[in-house]
């Protein structure tokens, strides 16, 4: 039977609690994801929304590169190792860390920069994409990555292990389809297939950029 997962805030807190417990240092090192700097460092920086920012590697990341960020997650674990990763590398001033459920809180802007590094709420994954979308101001622009789905990149389909469960999978054709051509200009579509130290299984990623037509 498949196993189904609620991506509530008990599961966000759960999940980063266990990390803390196996992992305690990746929370303090774990650098940002690659394709966050290949997408946007010639981007002129600006306002940043990290959706489901986690333990925040990816929110330093910008603000170190000079962007202002809004960082939001659900979990509190998540966001007060957050906080201190961003006092530790001086930063501090540049992320404002919000605790939200991102099904239901919205900013009260939009912004320059949008991005999602494999959050997963509790609502359908590409529904989730359609709703942080809505948040980028015109001429700004909006990268995601997901999980992969396919046959390869998901295995047994159950989540067990390192592959990630179905509802959290996405497809390319499902993200560009979701982002109307009057509307925005795809500028990266693309899977990749990548290796990370200490997993005994490759990652496979979905990357999407594009901007809002002004």
């Amino acid at each position: 039977m498949t196993e189904q997962h609620e991506f509530d805030k008990d599961y966000w807190e759960r999940h980063w609690h266990q990390a803390h417990h196996d992992r305690p240092g990746a929370m303090s090192t774990s650098p940002a994801h690659p394709y966050l700097a290949r997408e946007t460092g010639a981007l002129v920086p600006g306002s940043a929304l990290d959706a489901g920012c986690g333990a925040g590697a990816e929110a330093i990341w910008l603000a170190a590169h000079g962007w202002q960020v809004t960082a939001v997650d659900i979990a509190p674990v998540a966001l007060a190792r957050a906080a201190e990763r961003a006092t530790e590398s001086g930063v501090s001033e540049r992320v404002r860390w919000v605790e939200a459920d991102l099904t239901a809180w919205t900013p009260a802007t939009r912004f320059d920069l949008v991005t999602t590094h494999y959050a997963h709420p509790a609502m359908p994954q590409l529904a989730f994409y359609d709703r942080v979308a809505g948040w980028v101001a015109p001429g700004g622009t909006l990268l995601i990555v997901g999980h992969l789905h396919s046959p390869e990149a998901t295995g047994d389909g159950h989540g067990h292990g390192h592959h990630p469960p179905d509802e959290a999978s996405v497809t390319l054709a499902d993200i560009t389809a979701g982002l109307d051509g009057a509307s925005w200009e795809i500028i990266t579509a693309e899977e990749h297939r990548r290796t990370v130290p200490g997993r005994e299984v490759p990652l496979h990623d979905v990357v999407v950029r594009a901007v809002r037509g002004r």
